[in-house]
């Protein structure tokens, strides 16, 4: 039995009770001549059947939780929102998240969470699973009171409001700096040629053997091109 068996007898016991005082109360009723003894003995009566009502409610319960137990929900396990675009507006950053279905579950089971420099997405029993994203160290700071969330069909819209109308390049600065380490470096006063030849040199360093093959080439070509120049500069000298 899926309930404690004492808590059972023992709401049996109660009810066989209230059985025994109902009948005899009955009885006394039948027996009794003076309205007011009648009066008091009617107000018993009904006291003991509501109370006879209610047990029997109980054990009814308690009998259809054994027939039938409650079948224990399966724990959702969380999966990571990896995919997602944005875009923007003057005012806002827009973050768009695909998720099918997600239109169809309660609104509370979708949580968005702003600070001035991240957000944090948390949606619970989608499909089985709850989903989760966190976005840290936004590029510039949002306005985390007027950033709000809308659920559309099959997609979870994030709006991002921004504390300016600057442009942003990038989302977050892990971004922006992964893009910058990945551009080649040029020193402030030195000749704009040099940063060509340092790209061309991270271009050959990276490339196979068929792009340094023609990168030799160019640069042999480039050099026979700047001798004939040279020496037909001195003929006409």
């Amino acid at each position: 039995m899926h309930f404690s068996k004492c808590s059972f007898i023992h709401l049996l016991l109660q009810i066989n009770q209230l059985e025994a005082d109902m009948t005899e109360l009955g009885s006394l009723l039948e027996k009794a001549e003076r309205k007011r003894v009648k009066d008091v003995l009617t107000q018993e009566v009904k006291k003991v059947e509501k109370e006879l009502s209610v047990k029997k409610q109980q054990k009814e319960q308690l009998a259809r939780k054994d027939v039938n137990p409650p079948t224990a929900s399966k724990a959702a396990y969380t999966v990571k929102i990896t995919n997602y675009a944005w875009d923007q507006s003057d005012k806002f950053v827009k973050i768009y998240l695909t998720l099918k279905d997600v239109h169809k579950i309660p609104s509370e089971n979708v949580e968005v969470t702003f600070t001035e420099s991240s957000l944090s997405v948390l949606v619970k029993e989608l499909d089985g699973k709850n989903h989760q994203m966190n976005i840290l160290s936004l590029l510039h700071p949002i306005n985390e009171k007027d950033s709000y969330k809308k659920v559309k069909t099959d997609m979870l819209l994030i709006m991002c409001k921004k504390q300016s109308t600057q442009k942003w390049d990038y989302l977050t600065k892990v971004e922006k700096q992964s893009k910058d380490k990945d551009k080649p470096k040029m020193e402030d006063n030195s000749d704009p040629s040099d940063g060509l030849m340092n790209m061309l040199k991270k271009i050959y360093d990276e490339g196979d053997d068929e792009m340094k093959r023609t990168i030799n080439k160019a640069w042999s070509e480039s050099q026979e091109k700047k001798i004939r120049g040279g020496a037909a500069d001195m003929m006409d000298f």
